[in-house]
């Protein structure tokens, strides 16, 4: 990773923003995967694809910090959540020094669907009150989407998230405990009904999905599929990225007019 924002000096990190005007931040959590993956899942995948996309743009990759909002996992070994109040306020601190550093653009790469609201309220925010622009880019349902007809599925602890788990570091992957794999009756339809764009419910514990809190197909991940997880996630990521900002600049040359 050549432009990542801790690793450089000050003005390193002022040169390097002045060039791409562009930061990517990883987004994810910290909190319970079941008996065999590890607590920072969403985290280390979220770090991963949000490196290689900052690589493809030549943009500044700006560590975030792994906890995000989870109080569905709130209680269960491993999890750390935060309050919705905590994660906003931590990202618009970082994101509003980063504009008083020259930063124009951001994309802010997700890996947990409980941070999309605050994110997204942040974003919105900054955005209105700076002349800024934000992409959300939800890696999880773009890798949901990219993987769904070989038979990957984003479940909690299944085989997508422990595909990105052997991508980041197989040794962190311990398949052998998860067993045969588990869907409980229900859980299938709980977690659609949650994750619809369309109409949705909600859930406070994610023992509604499953009693021992994961679900899925671990063994769907492989060694082979995971040589390749991290630039087939970033590829779809960056078509969709280049289609939004294509679309804001058609925006602004009509507004400019």
């Amino acid at each position: 990773m050549q432009y990542d924002l801790a690793n450089m000096t000050s003005p390193e990190a002022a040169e390097a923003v002045a060039r791409s005007r562009t930061a990517v931040l990883p987004i994810g959590s910290i909190e319970q995967h079941g008996p065999h993956l590890p607590n920072g899942t969403d985290t280390f995948a979220a770090e991963l694809v949000a490196r290689e996309v900052a690589d493809r743009l030549d943009a500044v990759y700006v560590p975030f910090g792994p906890y995000g909002v989870t109080p569905i996992h709130a209680g269960h070994p491993g999890t750390v959540n935060l309050r919705r109040e905590t994660f906003e306020a931590l990202l618009t601190d970082i994101c509003t020094e980063l504009v008083r550093m020259g930063v124009e653009t951001f994309v802010l790469v997700n890996w947990h669907e409980g941070n999309i609201a605050s994110m997204n309220a942040v974003a919105t925010d900054l955005q209105d009150r700076f002349d800024v622009t934000f992409v959300a880019a939800q890696a999880c349902y773009v890798a949901q989407r990219l993987y769904r007809e070989e038979g990957g599925e984003l479940t909690h602890g299944g085989g997508i998230e422990t595909l990105a788990m052997l991508a980041h570091d197989p040794e962190l992957v311990k398949a052998d405990r998860a067993g045969e794999p588990t869907r409980p009756p229900g859980a299938i339809e709980m977690d659609a009904m949650r994750r619809s764009h369309e109409v949705y419910g909600f859930i406070t514990d994610v023992t509604e999905l499953c009693d021992d809190g994961w679900f899925g197909n671990p063994a769907w991940a492989t060694h082979e599929r995971a040589e390749t997880f991290t630039k087939v996630v970033a590829d779809g990521v960056l078509e969709l990225l280049d289609g939004v900002m294509k679309a804001r600049d058609i925006r602004r040359q009509q507004q400019e007019r």
